[in-house]
């Protein structure tokens, strides 16, 4: 498949979004029970804040995608059998939600854990909503496994786990080593999940061929022409274009900067509570993960690729 950016950030930056309000609620429950220190409303405002920002930013993205943005608000007519429905629904009800949540704990209401256990709510509907457009497709059998829904929600609490120990390391030093070892467990548990789908994608084999498709017995068939001359849709959106030596170093250079960089650099950064380190972490398994998304659109084999892209 042919992927889009814009759908690569909105995936991305939501799922940072996600993971770092994810860390949020988690400080604040186990610091309720005593096993963390307070972080104090710094941390709480300036992460919510930072979370509904990249949020806007991916939903910014989205518009991109549409070929009528201004119809943009139909999307959720169908949310009673549409993923992407339902992902337009918990979208915006995750970003109101995260920043009343960060309301109130800058006016210090006792409302903070009721509103932060909605925005929870919200926060895995989304999860599950947007991993779930790309699961419920079975034609694309490379998306079509539970595994893409749970690489969406561990790669996104990766890196907002990450952009918690940064922040941390600015407004709550005493919780750094929490959110640091969370976010180390949480990458490795990601890595292996993400590299359990590309061994099972590797393994995959075409089910259709040119005979099962065109009712032809023969054992050889070949395909001589695509019935048109012009570019055509199927062309420009189906298939990336890319060389197989590009897939592979695109696929290398998002396992390495997604898991064992970051994991370095949040080693360092805990050893040393340094929030410059930790800051890198964030930012270099971002970048990880914009190439990590892009390899998960363009891995997928659209069974018309067979014909349209088998005639030079």
């Amino acid at each position: 498949m042919r992927p889009a950016f814009s759908v690569v950030f909105l995936t991305t930056l939501t799922g940072a979004a996600q993971g770092l309000f994810l860390a949020l609620f988690a400080t604040e429950l186990l610091a309720g029970f005593g096993v963390l220190a307070w972080p104090g409303v710094a941390f709480f405002v300036t992460g919510a804040v930072l979370a509904v920002v990249l949020a806007g930013l991916g939903l910014l993205a989205s518009f991109f995608h549409l070929g009528h943005p201004e119809r943009a608000w139909r999307a959720i007519a169908m949310w009673r059998t549409s993923w992407l429905s339902r992902e337009c629904i918990f979208l915006p009800a995750f970003m109101a939600t995260v920043f009343a949540y960060g309301l109130a704990h800058w006016f210090d209401s006792g409302l903070t854990l009721a509103i932060g256990a909605l925005a929870a709510v919200c926060c895995f509907g989304l999860f599950v909503s947007t991993g779930m457009i790309y699961t419920c497709i079975k034609v694309l059998r490379e998306w079509a496994t539970p595994l893409t829904t749970t690489n969406f929600i561990f790669l996104g609490c990766a890196s907002g786990f990450t952009l918690a120990a940064g922040l941390a390391a600015w407004t709550a030093p005493a919780d750094i080593r929490f959110l640091a070892i969370a976010a180390v467990v949480l990458t490795l548990v990601g890595c292996v999940t993400r590299v359990a789908s590309l061994v099972r994608n590797a393994r995959l084999r075409p089910k259709a061929t040119l005979q099962s498709a065109t009712g032809i017995k023969h054992r050889q068939v070949v395909q001589k022409s695509r019935g048109f001359t012009g570019g055509a849709f199927n062309l420009k959106e189906f298939f990336h274009g890319q060389s197989e030596q590009t897939m592979r170093t695109i696929k290398w250079s998002f396992l390495a900067l997604t898991f064992p960089v970051p994991l370095a650099l949040l080693a360092a950064g805990l050893a040393n509570a340094s929030a410059a380190l930790l800051a890198a972490a964030f930012a270099i398994q971002y970048a990880g993960l914009l190439a990590e998304r892009w390899f998960f659109f363009a891995e997928a084999h659209h069974p018309q690729n067979m014909y349209y892209r088998g005639v030079s």
